[in-house]
């Protein structure tokens, strides 16, 4: 006697060798052997064989019209037993019976089951909608293959022009549009951002890298919406002196300018004047909420995003030749000793009388002239005197540092400025500290802990950034930097508060710092009642953690954009061998470019050695490079290159806050991308070429 049967879902025959009460010992076709309860038993039956009848069974499922074996079945439940009567015209054979159960089970759209061997029809509603599904992911099917073919033949098809950065950047995996993509991506053995840019979804590297930033950040594009100016006021007094400030050429954004008086005897009176935004924005109106939204200035080489509109900008940026609202900073000093007789906050119209640029200046401004008081540049005096108190100011925080068990700062640290003009890449050197980075950064440290200090001794809340130890100790303990809405220590940069207030342009935390400090310097006493923001402020609190967030991406963002330029760089440069400078370990930096690259494997070399590279092959989409050591030759690095990488942030310098401070493309080393190295006989010193 021979079984059909129901096991774990699906249908089975076999050949009964014994049967024990309510079980059956079966042998199946393959010869393995198992246990059969009675009620998983569908058909009882002698010939044909097993195999045959299953074979015989599948052939007459095939064949069954299902939609008139629906209509056969009316709406009562019924056993397949009943319904094989009416559909053959006689009593089934075990086939039949069996092709019957097969094609039942095979269509749970036409038929729900309702037990052992028992169905019941699907409703006739429910039917059509099952069957308009089908037909509908057929037409999908067929629609998805199109777009498939397309792909391969390198266009990309009209539909998915639209979808390109929801299929790149955040994906719905069940649309026939990503499936179609990731088939065509399968099929040509590539990714999906390597396809688009060979069909012409995206034009360039540059363009999958800003897009999918702009996906993440700016969802309703860079630009902005259309938006009333608040006007900048126009009854502030009318400040008694010229100022001037210094920038990259590339900075619009002007937050900053120096002035010089001189007073009786040896006393000077230098200011820092800081565009004032925050006498016409307010907290909460239409332009607040842009600048909230934004957080910051975004900045990447040859293009920047604005955390302003041009025209709020253009109504408060200090530029030459207007009379400027400002929040200024006076400090009384004595040259002889540099000493601080005392400071005053107030807010005021500025005439700027010049907007200098470092690229004018860098050739003729230096230490000698600066000292010396010579030289044919604007602004000569003025600047000269302002470096003797920056000099002095940096030596006060030297001792702070110092005192607080932290090691000197990084003279020779350099920046690496890049421009880009059609695509065309320059990579600048400049040497960080250099005279006129060291008056910007000294006095906005200045300014920053001054106004700290005031918003703290008035009992008004503001923006701090803080550094301390982290971990370890003395010289070898790390930093942390936190963002605080209490003064704190700043052990990186020796000051004792340091409130970001200079930049209220590009920055937004300058921008409610502003608003503090404007209450401290009108209200005096009475400043807490009449601040925008009070203590334990709950929106304060969330500033802080949405700038922090936001602050962190986008110079993620930068220091990406900075490693594709130098990527364009070397293909625009030829570039087959490098010179590198070691940096520690397996890290080592191009000489002409901030390319930090990791070299696993590689022989141990002092730390500062010079070494020749061999450029294989680099990709702007991953932002890899492939590159090999070629020579190593028995010669230190340059003395004007910088041997530290930022792969922790161990400390804000002072020229770095230059830098923050002029609103310049700041030089941030590329993640280090992964090199190969030779085998050791042919990584060792040796002037023939790379070995291939």
């Amino acid at each position: 006697m021979n079984l059909f049967f129901e096991e774990s879902g699906d249908f089975k025959v076999g050949s009964v060798l014994s049967q024990q009460g309510e079980a059956w010992q079966v042998e199946l076709p393959t010869g393995k052997r198992t246990k059969v309860k009675s009620k998983d038993v569908m058909l009882q039956f002698e010939k044909p064989s097993p195999a045959e009848l299953l074979e015989q069974a599948r052939a007459i499922a095939a064949e069954v019209d299902l939609d008139f074996l629906w209509e056969v079945a009316g709406q009562e439940e019924f056993g397949f037993a009943e319904l094989g009567a009416e559909y053959f015209g006689h009593a089934p054979r075990p086939d039949e019976a069996a092709g019957l159960i097969l094609a039942l089970h095979g269509a749970p759209m036409y038929f729900y089951k309702k037990g052992r061997g028992r169905y019941k029809a699907a409703p006739e509603q429910s039917l059509k909608a099952a069957l308009a599904g089908i037909e509908r992911k057929k037409q999908q099917a067929i629609v998805q293959q199109g777009y498939v073919e397309e792909l391969k033949q390198g266009k990309l098809p009209d539909a998915l022009r639209s979808m390109v950065p929801q299929l790149l950047f955040k994906p719905d995996k069940n649309t026939i549009e990503y499936k179609a993509l990731e088939q065509a991506c399968a099929e040509l053995q590539t990714v999906p951002a390597r396809l688009m840019l060979q069909v012409g979804g995206i034009g360039s590297a540059k363009d999958l890298h800003m897009g999918r930033f702009l996906f993440e950040h700016f969802p309703r594009g860079a630009g902005f919406a259309p938006v009333a100016v608040p006007p900048p006021p126009t009854d502030l007094p009318l400040a008694d002196i010229t100022a001037f400030s210094i920038d990259d050429v590339t900075t619009t954004e002007i937050d900053d300018a120096i002035s010089v008086k001189l007073l009786d005897g040896d006393l000077v009176r230098i200011g820092i004047h800081i565009a004032a935004p925050g006498l016409g924005i307010k907290p909460d109106d239409a332009i607040d909420k842009i600048a909230r939204a934004r957080m910051s200035t975004v900045y990447m080489p040859g293009d920047k995003i604005t955390m302003l509109p041009d025209e709020v900008v253009d109504a408060y940026t200090l530029a030459e030749g207007k009379n400027c609202p400002a929040l200024s900073l006076y400090a009384t000093l004595n040259r002889k000793d540099w000493s601080l007789l005392g400071t005053d906050t107030r807010a005021e119209l500025v005439p700027i009388a010049s907007n200098l640029r470092h690229n004018d200046l860098d050739e003729v401004v230096n230490e000698e002239t600066l000292n010396n008081g010579t030289g044919d540049y604007p602004h000569m005096q003025e600047l000269s005197l302002v470096w003797g108190w920056a000099q002095h100011l940096e030596g006060l925080r030297m001792k702070k540092r110092e005192a607080f068990g932290l090691k000197p700062e990084q003279n020779n640290r350099v920046d690496y400025n890049f421009y880009v003009e059609n695509d065309v890449v320059s990579v600048v050197r400049r040497k960080r500290g250099a005279p006129l980075d060291k008056i910007v950064a000294e006095l906005m440290i200045f300014a920053n802990s001054t106004w700290g200090k005031l918003l703290h001794d008035s009992g008004v809340p503001g923006i701090y950034r803080s550094q301390g130890q982290g971990s370890g100790a003395g010289w070898n303990a790390k930093m942390q930097v936190r963002m605080l809405t209490h003064a704190a220590p700043h052990q990186g940069l020796g000051v004792d508060q340091y409130a970001w207030s200079t930049s209220p342009l590009r920055r937004y935390t300058d921008l409610i710092n502003q608003w503090q400090i404007i209450a401290c310097a009108n209200s005096g006493v009475t400043a807490p009642l009449v601040a925008p923001f009070k203590h334990r402020d709950a929106t304060l609190f969330s500033i802080v953690s949405a700038f922090d967030a936001a602050y962190a991406a986008y110079n993620d963002f930068q220091a990406n954009m900075e490693r594709y330029w130098c990527l364009r760089w070397l293909a625009q440069e030829q570039a087959k061998q490098v010179d590198a400078v070691v940096l520690k370990d397996e890290l080592m930096r191009l000489v002409d470019i901030p390319l930090v690259i990791r070299m696993p494997g590689m022989p141990e070399i002092a730390r500062g050695s010079q070494v020749r590279l061999d450029i294989l092959r680099w990709d702007e989409v991953d932002l890899s490079i492939e590159a090999r050591l070629l020579e190593v030759p028995v010669v230190a690095a340059p003395a004007d290159i910088d041997l530290e990488f930022d792969d922790e942030e161990d400390g804000d310098d002072a020229a770095a806050e230059a830098a923050e401070a002029e609103g310049a493309v700041a030089a941030i080393d590329p993640l280090p991308a992964e090199g190969t190295v030779l085998p050791p006989e042919a990584a060792a010193p040796q002037s023939g070429a790379a070995t291939q």
